[in-house]
């Protein structure tokens, strides 16, 4: 069983900051991509930013500049800054990695619950 743990989310002002994270638990053989997607009121989910095992990144247009995702192998976990926060930035995001659990060897995909961010007045 593998679980994905996001924390950090909450209501801050237009060109605030916060910092999201998420810890990946359980039977984990090895993680590969590691990443954030965020889904507004009416949207579909999009890919936020991304990052490998070996640390290419890979950012959503509207977010280069101003959000910077890190990750800690040795503690399966994987990090947002978010900086500069617009009323746009407003989402659930969720946090997601593709792994393989131990004792199989296929990569699997997996999702944490969400955590709602919300840039307002």
């Amino acid at each position: 069983q593998v679980q994905l743990v996001e924390s950090g989310g909450g209501l801050v002002q237009p060109g605030g900051s916060l910092r999201l994270s998420c810890a990946a638990s359980g039977n984990i053989f090895s993680i590969s991509t590691m990443g954030w997607y965020r889904q507004a009121p009416g949207k579909q989910r999009e890919l936020v930013a991304r990052i490998t095992s070996g640390g290419s990144t890979d950012y959503e247009d509207s977010v280069k500049g101003r959000f910077a995702i890190s990750r800690d192998n040795a503690k399966d976990t994987v990090y947002l800054q978010m900086n500069s926060l617009k009323p746009e930035d407003t989402a659930v995001y969720y946090c997601n990695a593709i792994l393989i659990v131990a004792g199989t060897a296929h990569l699997s995909d997996y999702w944490g619950q969400g955590t709602q961010v919300t840039v307002s007045l």
